[in-house]
């Protein structure tokens, strides 16, 4: 159970409470973690620069915080679909991702009855729990989406808050008027995010306008009440590099930051989302930009992917992306698998996804120089120059796939000072002997 639950609570939102200079469990364990003061923590949630996705529900949660002067954290997309039904394997891949550090869950489960996976997931796992609500509304009331109602949509936010999710996804800027644009220019894309998708499909049909961009402040009342933070999805990403930076996607940020200030007004905790293709050349401005308009509220990126063409290994151009994305200013990555594109990720590709999200989200602490950040590469150096190779396990990022490795490739003559790369040839164990005085055999 985290710290204080069950405890009286005399504050509505962690940004309530750090406004009002009160030291929440939460944002006290969230400065240990950090290796940061309670009064910079204070300071940094009260101005919206770091957020503590906390709802009040979610009892055994281990809080973490979202800022990109914190450690990059890591997002892992789960969830069942009409063609992947089995919650079990579900629950193996939440499991999975947890014990391997992801601080994030997003439950984007799209069949079945999705409410008793979602609560499972706000019982047992201590983690941030993240929904799309938009995702739900189709499968809770079991209408085609044009036969929902605004308030349809809202009532879901309001049942996904009461299950206890930390933070919930809200295509809220994409409105009437992004219509319009998509239709004169085009795109070569149009958009590939799946909630923008079907706001835009609902407005299509029903002639109204987006109920999340209509009804944001009956929105922010329940975000309020349950200490939801919302992460602004960006429904106008770029989903190929054509069509990265492009009008429509900038456009849709303006909108974004407008509704950023607007929740800061209400005490309510904000992420925004950014892009999924770019240009590595494009990406550290889009940082930048996106810092600039919406006030250095955490940003949210889904990748960025750095090439269309790479569909089987797009965890490698998310990863590439992902750090440049951090090094400037991204807060939190998407995890992208290897059958992006493809197919919905099983166990293997969930593991593979991550670890190559947090050698990107690392890679980038080490350049910002996140507190702590490098001691643990500095351990390893350590470990490899005295060909320590138990510690070196210890400190690796995946320790049981290296030992595995290193163990099934033995050195022929069993050498414990050697790897079979370089036997005897190997330059580390050789400069050690040398700089002891010792003799170097090598035939």
């Amino acid at each position: 159970m985290k710290a204080g639950a069950g405890c009286q609570r005399n504050y509505a939102t962690q940004m309530d409470a750090a406004r009002r200079g009160i030291v929440t469990p939460e944002l006290k364990t969230v400065a240990e973690k950090e290796q940061r003061s309670v009064e910079e923590m204070l300071q940094l949630v009260s101005s919206g620069k770091v957020v503590i996705p906390a709802n009040r529900l979610h009892t055994c949660l281990d809080p973490n915080g979202v800022g990109s002067m914190l450690r990059t954290k890591i997002n892992v997309n789960l969830g069942v679909s009409r063609d992947c039904k089995d919650y079990d394997i579900e629950m193996q891949k939440v499991m999975s991702a947890v014990n391997m550090g992801g601080e994030a869950i997003m439950d984007l489960s799209s069949h079945g009855n999705t409410q008793p996976f979602r609560q499972k997931l706000c019982r047992e796992c201590p983690a941030m729990i993240g929904t799309v609500p938009v995702y739900d509304a189709v499968i809770h009331y079991q209408k085609d989406l044009a036969e929902i109602s605004a308030h349809d949509f809202i009532d879901v936010v309001r049942l996904h808050a009461q299950d206890g999710v930390d933070f919930v996804t809200l295509h809220c800027g994409i409105t009437r008027k992004t219509i319009e644009q998509l239709k004169k220019y085009g795109r070569k894309m149009n958009l590939v995010s799946r909630g923008g998708s079907l706001i835009f499909a609902w407005m299509s049909m029903t002639g109204q306008e987006n109920p999340f961009y209509e009804y944001f402040n009956e929105i922010l009342d329940i975000c309020r009440e349950y200490d939801v933070t919302i992460s602004l999805g960006d429904a106008c990403r770029s989903g190929c590099l054509a069509d990265g930076t492009d009008g429509c996607q900038l456009e849709e940020l303006l909108r974004l930051g407008e509704l950023t200030q607007r929740a800061w007004d209400k005490d309510v905790q904000v992420m925004v989302e950014g892009p999924g293709h770019l240009q590595m050349d494009q990406i550290a401005a889009n940082m930048k930009l996106q810092q600039s308009i919406c006030k250095g509220a955490p940003f949210y990126v889904l990748g960025p992917l750095v090439t269309d063409i790479a569909p089987g290994y797009d965890h490698i151009t998310a990863a590439i992306g992902g750090a440049i994305a951090a090094m400037n200013g991204a807060a939190f990555l998407c995890y992208v698998t290897p059958a992006e594109h493809l197919a919905l990720p099983n166990v293997e590709d969930v593991k593979t996804g991550i670890i190559a999200s947090k050698i990107a989200a690392h890679a980038a602490d080490i350049a910002k120089g996140v507190p702590g950040a490098r001691d643990q590469d500095d351990r390893m150096a350590e470990a490899r120059r005295k060909l320590d190779w138990e510690t070196q396990f210890k400190e690796a990022m995946d320790p049981e796939t290296a030992k595995a490795i290193r163990d099934s490739r033995a050195p022929e003559d069993d050498h414990s000072d050697t790897c079979s790369m370089c036997g005897k040839f190997c330059a580390v164990r050789s400069m050690n002997k040398a700089l002891a005085g010792e003799y170097i055999d090598i035939l």
